[in-house]
């Protein structure tokens, strides 16, 4: 079979079923990924006609990985149970709550800005694990906490885990191809010049693009989760958001630029941290009006999880907040200690677990168990075992809780995972039709779409790469060289085509299965993963379209182009939607879960707000009539999108 269109439609189609499972028939990821896998292997049998040996070694390699992966849960679980049951996470919700208890601040602060530093630190879906649990042991609704720590890892994710995707995934993905050979010659570059020179590209294209996520963030968790369900409380703070965004991402593009691509996510992260929480302290660009989650008793079932961290068996709750916090500062501290002493990060990484040539078929991969994110956790949880005193029952229950939730998620990942490897390893090295692989193959697709636009689609190849995989760094190494390739059949920069790729590959994170599965096992989520897919691909539309014009704009500048068109046109629908939330949608939300009529359940609203009950008062009478909170969820959502 050589119809390109044909191989294209098939390659798409496990994505494809198990994308309709999820997100459409909100099936649990422990359903839908073991269909996907099954019709993953069908495909490479029939279509690609691949060694089943090769089949096998492949989902071996993708067991192995997915080891690693519930490794690291449950070191976020441990650390979070550590710290709840300790009575840490008492004081550490009354420190944040110091400085503002308004949670459109908190998940900011700790999401965007913590969030962002966690990740140039670890990488590899390290900020969801650790910002969920903490965000809902300080009183988010768990799919909240969850939907923050997905969002986030979006912009600072290229430069993860010590600049790892543009490291190892641009530099590994480029390598041993003339043709890259040849530019670098021509821009009179060395490689690790030329690979810097892509990174900056990339900070400068998240930069545009992601001063818009954590106004993005707070609105999405008002109109999600607000006991109102008003887009508009997340507008609201604009100025606070815009200004948390530029604290980070200033940096991170100077870092970038003079640094190289290690540091721009990390120290980015850092400093934007350390200037907003200051200036917050003082009150600068706070919220005059706080906004916070109805009662408990009106969240929808859909929204909570099994964990509950709240309710910490420790009485404790003067801790001093260095001590409170001591756990998360070493974890942080040894991640960053880890990644940047070169002896130290040398001798760690000397310590492997080598699966080499499995099954005889070339596939290889490696466990790093002391450099992994995971052990530093664990010794971070250890650490929270002396200096909170805890006893040996405490302990105990600390690891009967996180293995009882990292049980839940080893399913989804357990298929998840071989379904990406046995898509990545479908290549001509282990098939007998002489195809590329499938991932290659959907973008080959594509490319002869767009012909010389794209720059514009580029992105959305990254970001697929990404939502197979579950990591920026794999799909750098999938679709580098294809896009430079792309780039050079086009007559453009290739390195502009690959910087696109990788902005996209950092876009698709918030949609990647198993980083849903894994941030979701953190607070006893799962099966739900389909509802955070419909929320979070909201975010990956966005971005890999403002990066795709971006990046188009770039090359092409200005003009009669489709960059130009669909950035203008992103842009007068962001301006339109805006309106829509300031003028409409609280109205219409009011109306909707009120039950009667818009003017009626507006007024009644209002009414409640201005008697003797309080807002958390108002907003349940508001819904009294709301009916199963489940289905006007679902409806109020939908509506929305």
């Amino acid at each position: 079979m050589d119809n390109l269109a044909v191989l294209s439609l098939l390659a798409l189609a496990p994505i494809l079923v198990v994308g309709v499972l999820l997100a459409g028939f909100r099936w649990p990821a422990k359903y839908a990924m073991p269909v996907g896998y099954v019709l993953a292997v069908l495909v490479a049998l029939l279509v690609w006609e691949m060694d089943f040996t090769g089949i096998v070694a492949a989902s071996l390699e993708g067991l192995i990985v997915a080891a690693t992966l519930l490794y690291i849960v449950f070191g976020a679980l441990l650390l979070l149970s550590t710290l709840t049951i300790g009575g840490a996470m008492a004081s550490i919700r009354a420190g944040f709550n110091n400085i503002s208890a308004d949670r459109r601040v908190q998940a900011i602060i700790i999401g965007w800005l913590f969030g962002s530093f966690i990740e140039g630190a670890s990488g590899f879906g390290t900020p969801a694990a650790v910002v969920a649990p903490l965000l809902l042991a300080m009183g988010f609704p768990a799919m909240a906490a969850v939907m923050v720590g997905l969002i986030i890892q979006s912009t600072p994710v290229s430069f993860g885990a010590v600049g790892t995707p543009i490291l190892v995934g641009v530099t590994n993905g480029l390598g041993g191809d003339p043709a890259v050979d040849e530019r670098i010659a021509v821009l009179g570059l060395t490689m690790p010049e030329f690979v810097s020179n892509i990174g900056f590209q990339v900070a400068a294209i998240h930069a545009i693009v992601g001063i818009l996520i954590p106004l993005i963030l707070v609105c999405m968790l008002t109109g999600f989760f607000g006991p109102e369900r008003r887009f508009r409380d997340g507008l609201a703070v604009w100025p606070f958001a815009i200004y948390a965004s530029l604290a980070m991402t200033v940096p991170y593009v100077i870092v970038a630029r003079f640094l190289g691509p290690e540091f721009p996510s990390l120290f980015g992260g850092l400093i934007g941290l350390m200037l907003v929480m200051f200036t917050s302290s003082k009150g600068f660009l706070m919220p005059k009006e706080t906004f916070d989650f109805g009662p408990r008793s009106s969240w929808s079932d859909r929204w909570m999880g099994s964990i509950e961290p709240t309710q910490a068996t420790d009485s404790r709750t003067h801790m001093s907040i260095i001590s409170a916090w001591s756990p998360y500062v070493l974890m942080a501290s040894l991640l960053v200690a880890t990644r940047v002493i070169p002896s130290l990060k040398e001798f760690l990484t000397g310590i492997e677990i080598p699966f080499a040539n499995i099954l005889g078929t070339g596939i290889t991969t490696t466990v790093q168990p002391f450099y992994s994110p995971a052990f530093l956790m664990i010794l971070a949880a250890v650490f929270g075992y002396l200096i909170h005193r805890m006893n040996g029952q405490q302990i105990a229950e600390t690891l009967k809780v996180s293995g009882k939730q990292l049980a839940g998620t080893a399913v989804a990942l357990l298929f998840a995972v071989p379904l990406v490897r046995v898509l990545i390893q479908s290549g001509p090295d282990l098939n007998a039709s002489g195809l590329s692989s499938m991932p290659v193959t959907l973008a080959e697709g594509a490319a002869a779409i767009s012909g010389v636009s794209w720059p514009v689609i580029a992105p959305f190849i990254g970001a697929l790469g990404a939502f197979v995989a579950g990591s920026n760094t794999v799909s750098n190494l999938t679709f580098a060289q294809f896009q430079f390739s792309t780039g050079v059949a086009i007559g453009v920069p290739p390195e502009q085509v690959v910087a696109a790729q990788a902005v996209g590959g950092a876009g698709g994170n918030p949609i990647a299965i198993h980083n849903i599965v894994a941030a979701s096992a953190t607070v006893g989520l799962l099966g739900r993963e389909g509802d955070l897919l419909r929320k979070t691909i909201l975010v990956t539309l966005y971005y890999c379209l403002a990066a795709g014009a971006v990046a188009s704009l770039f090359i092409f500048g200005f003009g009669a182009n489709l960059g130009t068109f669909v950035l203008a046109a992103l842009l007068i629908g962001l301006f339109f939607l805006a309106r829509w939330m300031m003028r409409f949608q609280g109205k219409e939300a009011v109306s909707r879960v009120g039950g009667g009529s818009s003017d009626d359940s507006a007024a009644g609203s209002r009414g409640l707000r201005g008697g003797n009950g309080s807002s958390n008062d108002s907003a349940v009478a508001g819904r009294g009539s709301r009916g199963s909170g489940d289905d006007i969820d679902d409806v109020d959502t939908r509506d929305r999108v």
